[in-house]
This record gives structure tokens, C-alpha cells and sequence, in this order.
């Protein structure tokens, strides 16, 4: 390997540029922490010209990178291998123009999700993609096509990029897209960049829609005796043309994980599972919207709970605070595997079923919930008191069952946390070779020496 030390000539500020020995652990990591890769050096550019020579130098001289955002995925995608550069992007992090009249932001990668849609909405503005860790970086969204509550009705992350700056593995700076609405000159390289993980070109500015900030929004629990009858009133729900915003289903056993973690409550605690819906925009829309679901689930349902804040339990932001920290609140009790499977919509009752059976028969927990309205079925698979060896293997055993299970229903492996590291075998088991082949012979025509990112699934 070149002389690493060289990056000082490029970084010349020296807080900005750490290498292996002085590397932080969580840097060679994920937000999980379990997976740890390692580094010859760990760099902070201010620029897009500083990512554009720290990638040029990398390129010269075969050296891996792996570029970062708030390091909150869950798939090993930010775990550096073979000594690469960690090419952390924390430092782009401005907002650099909001345009009223065209409805757009331009941001750069490192802007976090909470406190660009905080600072939006304080314009009048909305920004609808909404994953459940509201600390990750737009770019890390971008990365991996981030999805969410929401996208029952505004989509995923990709419904909101309109153009990208792009840093390629050479070096070469390029923009892709525009504030244009409609585009059929080419191919969308944009598009094909979203969801990449960082395999294909590193995002130095991202070019954002933005629709008006909706007039209110409600969120509504509904309680059912069985998760089944919960599940199987979705699709009555989205027959309606309710058109909710989201449509969350909970267990009450994965509730009471959450209630513990949090110290809040959620009312009817004799209920075995829950929907939880948010209806957002003009006042009297959602009002019939309302009405009608107290009317369609009639007999379905156990109750239909405002949740007008006149309880603690029927504040809305702590119920959706108990939703938002499933995962936290599983961790806090055992290492667990999260995944976050996607089925068709008609299938999920059929999939959670199948869930429910394996958790069955071999004895390993199974902790189902996630967004109903679009069929993203998020599972804890919990370690409990396993060996660490004996997790290893019933760990691999079941996530085989589960991933064949999603494929025979039509599914897929990944919703929206992306492939990483970690599901690297599952990707090639389940994916037509066809596929794969198509996939690496992109990346290899955006990054010619395979330095971004190799170690991602799809890459041979």
C-alpha cells in the first residue's frame, strides 16, 4: 500500500484526518456494533473538492474506500475492510438553499433527517420520508433509498431526490438531475445511484422536493383481540380510499417491550395487537376519514382510539415515541437481528403467520411489527441465552427459512435498511445470477477499480 500519511497533504487540517492506530471503534462499525471491520485511516473532507482528491488518491493507488454517514444502519454497509479510507461525511452538513418557488432544498449528505424536516416545516414546507431513526444523514437516507412510516402515502426517499453531486471512485465530480419536474434526455443516473449504499459514487449535494406542509394530521390506534385481525383489516382500510399517511401494525407483546424501555403506556393493554394510523391535510378530510374508519372497522376492531392528548396515553407523540424505539427497546434486552423484509400487501398476514409458526417450532423469539400499508415487515430475531456459537447457527438456519418463506410469497429481502454486509449470502441465494451480473457490471462501470464499498452484497 502507498504511503496513507499522504492524506495529509490533501486533509491539512490534522483534526481531520486519524489513522488505523487512532481510529474510534465505533468508526469500523454500524450502529449495532457487533460487526468491526478495519482502517488505514479515517478522513473528514469540508468539500466536495476535498472528497473529489481523497478519492482521486484512493483511485491512484487501489486503496479502498468506505464512505459514512451518522453511522445508523443496521446491514455492516459503514464496516471498512482491507484497510480502506473511511470517508466520513458528518462535516457536509449545511443547508444550502431553500427554493419557495420551485419547492426544492439543496442540502449537502451530512444534514440530519430531524433537523432538516424541523427547519423546512418552520417555512411552511414538508419533507415526507420519514424512517423510524430520525438521526441518520439525508445522504445515508439517499444510500439506501430510506423509507418509513410514511410511505404508505408519499413514497420512499427516491420520490423526493430530484438531482444528486456526485463524486465518482476517480475522482470525477458530476451532477445528475435538475429542478425540473419531468426528465426523459437518458438514462437517470440518479436513480440508479439511490439505494447504492455507497458502491456506486459518493454524494457530495443532494437536490430535494418539497410539497407543502399539510393543514393537520391525526393518529388514530385501533385495538384487535389478534394480530391476524389487525393485519386483515388493512386491506378493508386501503379499499376505503382513506389514504392515511401511515398504518403501523404492533403486537401487545412487542408494545409492552416499548412501555418498559420508554416508561409510557398504551391504552387498552388487554388488546393482543395494534394498528396505529396517522390521516394528515386539510382539517375536514381527515375528519370524514376518520368517521369512515370507525365504520369500516365496526365489529373488526376492539376500538377506534382518538388520540387527542387529553391522557398521557393518548398523546400521539408518545405513542409513536413507543413505535420509534421497538428496536432500541429489544436491544435493551438481548442482541438481536433486525430484519426488515417486504412482501406483497395481501401477503403479509400470510407471512406474520409463517413467522409466528417458526418462532414455534424452534424456540427462538420472533418479534414482528412494521408498516402494514406497504407490506415492510420488520422482525427481532432475538438471541436470548444462546452460545454464541449456537446463535451463529439458528440464527443462519432460521433466516433461510424466513428469506425462502418471503421469496415463495413473492417478497424480498430488504425493505429499506439495504443488503451491507450482512446479508451477503441470503442476497446471492435469493437473486437470479442474471441480476447480479447486470448489478456488477454497473458498478464496475461507475468505479472501474471496485473501490467503493466492496465488501456490499451484490458485489462478486
Amino acid at each position: 500500500m502507498s504511503n496513507i500519511k499522504e492524506l495529509s497533504t490533501i486533509i491539512q487540517d490534522s483534526s481531520r484526518v486519524v489513522f488505523s492506530q487512532d481510529i474510534e471503534p465505533k468508526y469500523l462499525s454500524d450502529q449495532l456494533g457487533r460487526k468491526h471491520g478495519d482502517a488505514s485511516a479515517l478522513v473528514f473532507p469540508d468539500s466536495t473538492q476535498e472528497v473529489s482528491a481523497v478519492l482521486k488518491f484512493a483511485h491512484t493507488n487501489n486503496i479502498p474506500v468506505t464512505p459514512r454517514g451518522a453511522g445508523t444502519n443496521l446491514v455492516g454497509s459503514t464496516v471498512p475492510h482491507n484497510g480502506s479510507i473511511i470517508l466520513d461525511l458528518s462535516h457536509l452538513n449545511h443547508i444550502l438553499e431553500i427554493d419557495k418557488e420551485n419547492f426544492t432544498a439543496t442540502v449537502e449528505p451530512g444534514v440530519i433527517l430531524e433537523d432538516f424536516q424541523k427547519y423546512v416545516e418552520g417555512l411552511g414546507f414538508f419533507y415526507p420520508p420519514d424512517p423510524g431513526e430520525k438521526r441518520a444523514s439525508i445522504g445515508g437516507n439517499i444510500a439506501t433509498n430510506a423509507g418509513g412510516m410514511r410511505a404508505v402515502k408519499y413514497g420512499v426517499t427516491r420520490d423526493y431526490v430530484m438531482g444528486l453531486e456526485l463524486v465518482l471512485a476517480d475522482g470525477t465530480i458530476l451532477t445528475v438531475g435538475s429542478k425540473n419536474r419531468k426528465d426523459t434526455t437518458g438514462l437517470d443516473i440518479k436513480d440508479i445511484v439511490i439505494g447504492s449504499e455507497g458502491t456506486l459514487a459518493v454524494i457530495t449535494k443532494c437536490l430535494l422536493r418539497l410539497i407543502g406542509k399539510p393543514e393537520k394530521s391525526q393518529s388514530i390506534l385501533v385495538s384487535f383481540d389478534s394480530l391476524q385481525a389487525g393485519i386483515e383489516a388493512v386491506p378493508i382500510i386501503l379499499r376505503q380510499n382513506l389514504n392515511p399517511t401511515a398504518v403501523e401494525f404492533i403486537e401487545r407483546k412487542v408494545v409492552k417491550l416499548g412501555e418498559d424501555f420508554l416508561g409510557l403506556k398504551y391504552p387498552d393493554p388487554e388488546a393482543a395487537a395494534y394498528l396505529l394510523l396517522t390521516f394528515d391535510g386539510a382539517a375536514a378530510e381527515i375528519d370524514g376519514a376518520i368517521e369512515k374508519l370507525g365504520q369500516v372497522l365496526q365489529g373488526a376492531s376492539r376500538r377506534v382510539i382518538i388520540l387527542d392528548g387529553t391522557a398521557p396515553e393518548l398523546d400521539a407523540a408518545n405513542i409513536w415515541k413507543i413505535r420509534g424505539c421497538l428496536v432500541k427497546a429489544v436491544e435493551a434486552v438481548s442482541e438481536q437481528e433486525p430484519l426488515d423484509i417486504v412482501v406483497p400487501i395481501a401477503r403479509v398476514a400470510d407471512f406474520v403467520e409463517y413467522v409466528n409458526k417458526l418462532e414455534n417450532s424452534s424456540g427462538m423469539q420472533m418479534i414482528s411489527f412494521g408498516h402494514a400499508g406497504d407490506g415492510n415487515v420488520h422482525l427481532c430475531v432475538v438471541r436470548g441465552g444462546r452460545s454464541e456459537q449456537l446463535w451463529e447457527s439458528e440464527l443462519n438456519a432460521n433466516l433461510e427459512k424466513l428469506y425462502a418463506k418471503a421469496k415463495e410469497l413473492g417478497g424480498l429481502i430488504s425493505g429499506e435498511h439495504g443488503l451491507g454486509v450482512s446479508k451477503r449470502s441470503y442476497f446471492f441465494a435469493e437473486t437470479p445470477a442474471a441480476s447480479v451480473d447486470l448489478m456488477n457490471a454497473i458498478k464496475k462501470s461507475f468505479d472501474t477499480k471496485g473501490i467503493l464499498n466492496p465488501e456490499i452484497s451484490y458485489v462478486k
